[in-house]
């Protein structure tokens, strides 16, 4: 590593199980973000300021005025722009040194494929369950760790599926089942809020990459933004699922 890696990274190298072997994992590493909104600004930001090597952001949405609010990753001069380009632009001027790649088209179960399996780990951060779905065969086909979060109203949620056989995946938690999505447009949500939601997605994405702590592999952390309380609740893999149970030994 160079001086100036040492110097940029030297607070996360301190810590006693991550040291300049850590640093070094997530300089090789290559990470997905999927919706560079709400959940995706501060984990797109935190994870190129962590040192990423690469970082693929996809959303074919453009920023608009009331996304400012909550996805702190855009700025007003940007409205407009595509949201991909925008974080671009953003985590460019935050480190130079993390290789960004923009994907400004909609994610689909044709395309995913390709993507995924050039990544060692997925965020989704995106805002609609047929977008979630298909992020999660992609990972569960790879074998790629996903690290799913969402947010509405005062109320969030995070989980992570290992991808490997016998864990539990996305479609576990929700049946592909047809409802209908719950938005920020129609429901409204506390800008914080994603936030929270969104540091603990990048917080156990380096965990995952890294080796460090344990990760929310087959755990659900609910947050109760209005009374600030968490609860953690055990997420067992659905013999019957269509999509990991085939995986499984």
């Amino acid at each position: 590593m160079t001086d100036a890696e040492l110097l940029r990274y030297s607070r996360q190298i301190l810590l006693p199980d991550f040291g300049i072997a850590g640093q070094e994992r997530l300089r090789a590493s290559g990470v997905l973000v999927v919706g560079l909104g709400g959940l995706g600004s501060p984990v797109a930001m935190y994870l190129a300021a962590a040192g990423v090597g690469r970082l693929v952001l996809a959303d074919f949405d453009a920023v608009d005025l009331s996304n400012l609010q909550r996805q702190i990753i855009h700025t007003t001069a940007q409205i407009g722009r595509p949201k991909a380009e925008s974080a671009r632009i953003a985590l460019a001027a935050l480190n130079p040194d993390v290789e960004l790649v923009t994907v400004k088209r909609s994610l689909v179960e044709e395309t995913l494929p390709d993507i995924v399996a050039g990544v060692d780990l997925v965020l989704d951060c995106c805002d609609n369950f047929q977008t979630r779905f298909a992020v999660n065969a992609a990972c569960v086909a790879a074998g790629v760790p996903l690290v799913s979060g969402a947010a509405i109203r005062l109320e969030g949620q995070v989980t992570a599926f290992s991808g490997q056989p016998g864990g539990p995946c996305y479609q576990c938690l929700y049946p592909r089942d047809g409802g209908i999505d719950e938005t920020c447009s129609t429901n409204g949500v506390l800008a914080p809020v994603v936030g929270i939601i969104g540091s603990i997605q990048a917080t156990e994405a380096i965990k995952i990459l890294t080796g460090l702590g344990e990760p929310l592999f087959g755990r659900l952390l609910l947050l109760d933004a209005a009374l600030m309380q968490w609860r953690s609740l055990r997420l067992p893999a659905d013999p019957s699922c269509p999509i990991c149970s085939v995986t499984r030994p």
